[in-house]
């Protein structure tokens, strides 16, 4: 069994039921961050299940100069207040480089490390001290044997707090492929285990100057993860993805929300109740 991690109120792993990390790539706008929160804190509250509001203030890692970044740190971490005090959810978001922690920090409940980013030794120490739980997205480039290391040098710093997230492996160019021997081996870890449903189906770059998506997939993916002992769905979310200004192509519909919900609830419940260990 996994250690417990606290994300403000929402208790991810241990005996904790299974959460939920939801919200759109990036901010689009202030107006559409809240309407998201309240739609997304409105569904989860009907199913019963936990969650955290996942939105970038910037996506620094963008196929093309001309894709759309978000409003940047300080306008970001400004709308993220806002939804964390006025919507009610803890909140988390992607941090890039070491100079950003300290102030994201002062807003987020948890800190995200990038996949393309969760060797890079300083950013992970210091948002390891920042008091903040810390969401390392496994690289679409590394082994599950090589997050040991990345476990290793945020718990150098005495921090236990960390979540791990699967987000799919490179299968030759622009495709990725989920290894579920890789869930069952984290797991082994002791910390929670995320799965990042959406972005397990996108196509890099795919589309050119942006990367494309299976979204179809979305949902066999996400139950086969709860299925191995995933505490938490990491789910990108939209009210009308196919107009998102970034990863429009796997994100998931708000309207199909809920019936995905029930199905991971349905796996989470199926899995418990044959006494498997979560």
């Amino acid at each position: 069994m996994s250690r417990e991690v606290r994300i403000g109120p929402v208790a991810v792993g241990g005996n904790a039921p299974l959460a939920l990390i939801a919200g759109p790539c990036v901010i689009e706008s202030e107006e559409h961050a809240l309407q998201v929160a309240r739609e997304v804190k409105a569904i989860a509250e009907r199913a019963g299940i936990p969650v955290i509001y996942k939105s970038s203030y910037d996506k620094a890692n963008r196929s093309s100069i001309s894709s759309y970044r978000g409003p940047g740190l300080q306008e970001g971490l400004r709308i993220l207040k806002r939804v964390r005090e006025e919507v009610g959810l803890p909140v988390l978001s992607d941090v890039h480089q070491c100079a950003d922690v300290g102030r994201a920090a002062e807003v987020l409940d948890a800190i995200q490390i990038p996949a393309f980013l969760c060797r890079q030794t300083d950013l992970l120490l210091t948002a390891a001290r920042s008091g903040r739980a810390v969401n390392v997205k496994k690289g679409q480039f590394i082994s599950p044997e090589e997050v040991r290391n990345i476990v290793e040098k945020v718990e150098s710093t005495g921090c236990r707090q960390l979540l791990i997230t699967e987000r799919g492996t490179m299968f030759g160019y622009q495709n990725l492929v989920v290894d579920f021997r890789a869930l069952a081996a984290m797991r082994e870890l002791g910390y929670p285990l995320v799965f990042d449903a959406t972005h397990s189906v996108q196509l890099p770059g795919g589309a050119g100057k942006s990367s494309a998506g299976e979204r179809q997939f979305v949902e066999p993916l996400a139950r086969a993860a709860v299925a191995v002992g995933c505490q938490a769905v990491f789910l990108e979310v939209h009210p009308a993805p196919d107009q998102a200004p970034c990863d429009g192509p796997n994100m998931v519909p708000l309207a199909a929300l809920s019936s995905l919900i029930r199905q991971l609830q349905c796996m989470d419940g199926a899995r418990r109740s044959l006494g498997l260990d979560v």
